[in-house]
């Protein structure tokens, strides 16, 4: 952060998840409002796009190291930010090391905005900890948000004037968090992907969530003894100008591959709003049907998208964003689905066939290994060819 910015306000974005496709006002109003404003992101900037599956977070990356001063982390992309330069501009009040409690970033920031001494920490959720594929946070754990924040206020209340929070928790847990937390002044929330944007003043707090996917950001302003907040959506028509204007050529070069057809939609699936749930339940009746196993699909690995009479590449990868494996697994003696559902999000299920025996299923890699204990066998079969053989109406292979 360059010591010469008299910074008057803050401007934070949250669940970008790579989306790209309106790049151009994004980018070009937060290079502008970088000259006064304080540019913070709550979390998961990546994953969620071609651009992300194709450039495997070059682009993502760019854009935070140039445009952002401190960002939290979020559940999606969670190896990226313990990259060095990355690592450098992300707060955490409530992510340890498993073994030492050690913090895993640096606590909290302290700068100066409108002429008050403002602490900014950011603290992830214990759901939103919890959806980290488990190899990625071995050796990692979160404290209790609520718990951290104190502890972190004892800290350095002689120093603040005023508490700001970046959270990935969601926006109905940052009310809570607000209501246990009365000294902080304003919670910037994010991973809840709802119509909740608020402002929503919680006593002394304001909870206040920017629009996601790149559409618009919140804003928080000093004002007296206070702070004002609103959510905003990026401006059309701004200039591009350099280094934005390089990166965003970067983001043109993905998109041109991201435009590859790759074959005509079946007719259910014209000029509509792909439905996720519709899609997902289709694949999971087909694999099913070829394979005689219990299927186990979590709603969100997938995504709606508007779909055209063609299926791009782009759509696809639109549509299973995450690179999700399929695969065979024995679900465990005490697997409740009811609990799976409450830990990993609403699922599509197929029963197999009545058995004494072990229940086989197949589901994604990801379940397999963040909830049912990691036992799976077999080849991998990429999620999206199964789905793009539903949108298209061909046979796609199996695990």
């Amino acid at each position: 952060m360059s010591a010469g910015r008299v910074l008057e306000r803050i401007v934070a974005t949250t669940d970008v998840h790579s989306d790209f496709d309106r790049a151009h006002p994004m980018l070009a109003e937060l290079h502008a409002a970088r000259e006064r404003a304080l540019v913070v992101d709550c979390g998961d900037f990546f994953e969620g796009s071609g651009y992300y599956r194709l450039g495997d977070g070059r682009i993502e990356r760019q854009a935070l190291e140039l445009l952002y001063d401190i960002i939290a982390p979020g559940n999606h992309g969670w190896r990226h930010y313990f990259e060095p330069d990355l690592r450098a501009l992300t707060v955490s009040a409530n992510a340890v090391d498993a073994g030492t409690g050690e913090p895993l970033f640096r606590p909290v920031q302290i700068i100066r905005i409108d002429g008050r001494m403002v602490g900014l920490t950011g603290v992830l959720g214990e759901q939103a900890f919890s959806a980290i594929p488990r190899t990625e946070r071995i050796g990692h754990t979160v404290v209790p948000p609520d718990l951290a924040l104190h502890e972190l206020r004892r800290r350095y209340r002689n120093m603040v004037d005023d508490w700001i929070v970046l959270s990935h928790s969601g926006f109905d847990h940052d009310l809570a968090l607000a209501a246990a937390c009365p000294f902080i002044s304003v919670i910037f929330s994010g991973h809840c992907h709802s119509e909740q944007y608020g402002p929503v003043r919680v006593r002394n707090t304001l909870v206040i969530k920017g629009h996601e996917l790149g559409a618009g950001y919140a804003e928080a302003v000093p004002a007296g003894r206070h702070w004002n907040a609103q959510a905003r959506g990026f401006a059309e028509g701004m200039p591009v100008l350099d280094p934005v204007a390089r990166l965003y050529q970067q983001i043109d070069v993905l998109r041109d591959r991201l435009t590859r057809p790759l074959g005509p939609l079946a007719a259910p699936f014209r000029d509509t709003l792909a439905d996720r749930r519709e899609i997902l339940t289709l694949t999971a009746r087909q694999l099913h049907a070829r394979l005689k196993a219990e299927v186990v699909l979590n709603d969100t690995c997938l995504r709606p998208v508007h779909l055209g009479s063609v299926l791009y590449q782009g759509d696809l990868l639109a549509i299973e964003p995450f690179a999700n494996q399929l695969v065979r697994t024995t679900l465990p003696s005490h697997c409740d689905l009811d609990v799976l559902a409450a830990q990993a999000g609403p699922l599509v299920v197929v029963r197999g066939p009545s058995s004494e025996g072990p229940r086989h299923a197949v589901t994604t890699q990801y379940l397999a290994d963040t909830y049912l204990g990691g036992r799976w066998k077999g080849q991998k079969l990429p999620l999206a060819h199964a789905v793009q053989a539903v949108l298209t109406g061909q046979t796609g292979d199996t695990p």
